[in-house]
């Protein structure tokens, strides 16, 4: 199975930066959203990524040109048709990505495969409503996508081994390193040990052991982790950690991965983290 040409669906941080570094690498890319608003934000932070490799002197601006050439943005779903492989990238909300796939089976060539870039959801049940589970897999990538090296190959209950194969020579052709996660579980290798640490340093500040800035001091210093766990759930998100828990919680029916209460309350006010200006930080306007 050869891949020249990807589909990317969803115009998000995630399929941006898919999009982007598979542009770098020399694959033709259509990136595809429901809105021009959308797809022209994305446009332009590729843009801009590629500037600053520039700058750095990592690209000549005829290099930057060419990449950009590579990418196509669009609303319609009619581009995606002779993709060799396609990365859903849209919100982790399981109906609509089994949407997203059912549109994409009547129009996609018959053996194209496709891929969803889902952070927890079962990759079976999501490719359950795709048309084409034996051309299915998880290609679970990490944010930032131009910095973070892993990628998460995950097989489904259908997947063929040839699949994981093509996929795989994909990710090392954009700079990755593939790590075959064999059995879908839930949160598949990463997540399953990276939420429940998040929660329970929440659980840590309730208690009053410390605060959140000094637990990512430690975390940072004592760990060698790169980021702490405050810093990073406001990245991510506080909307994105509660969902994993509960997505957890539910499937392993396991009270033990319950979000803590602070991250309900801070949920329900709205302070999500870096995306709404706060979170366990205060963000400016940069």
């Amino acid at each position: 199975m050869t891949i020249e040409k990807i589909g990317v669906s969803g115009a998000g941080v995630m399929g941006t930066g898919i999009a982007h570094i598979s542009a770098v690498a020399g694959f033709a890319v259509v990136l595809r959203d429901i809105k021009e608003e959308f797809t022209e934000k994305a446009f332009r932070r590729i843009e801009e990524l590629l500037s600053r490799s520039v700058e750095k002197g990592r690209l000549t601006e005829e290099e930057k040109g060419r990449v950009l050439s590579r990418v196509t943005v669009t609303t319609d779903a009619a581009p995606l048709a002779d993709a060799d492989l396609i990365i859903e990238a849209v919100v982790e909300d399981i109906d609509l990505k089994k949407r997203v796939f059912s549109e994409l089976h009547g129009i996609c060539k018959p053996d194209a495969i496709f891929a969803t870039n889902t952070s927890s959801i079962s990759v079976t049940e999501i490719a359950s409503g795709s048309g084409r589970p034996e051309l299915f897999c998880g290609l679970h990538f990490f944010n930032p996508v131009h910095r973070m090296r892993p990628v998460e190959i995950i097989s489904g209950a259908q997947t063929e081994a040839r699949v994981i194969d093509a996929v795989k020579a994909f990710a090392e052709a954009i700079g990755k390193v593939p790590v075959h996660v064999k059995k879908d579980s839930p949160g598949f290798i990463v997540n399953r040990l990276l939420v429940p640490y998040l929660n329970e340093a929440v659980r840590l500040v309730e208690e009053g052991v410390a605060s959140p800035r000094d637990i990512d001091t430690a975390v940072e210093l004592g760990l060698n982790y790169p980021v702490g766990p405050f810093k990073m759930i406001d990245t991510g998100g506080v909307d994105l950690t509660v969902k994993v828990l509960d997505r957890f919680r539910e499937a392993f029916a396991d009270e033990g991965y319950a979000p803590r209460e602070t991250l309900r309350e801070m949920l329900e006010s709205g302070r999500i983290g870096r995306k709404s200006g706060e979170g366990f930080y205060k963000y400016g306007d940069d």
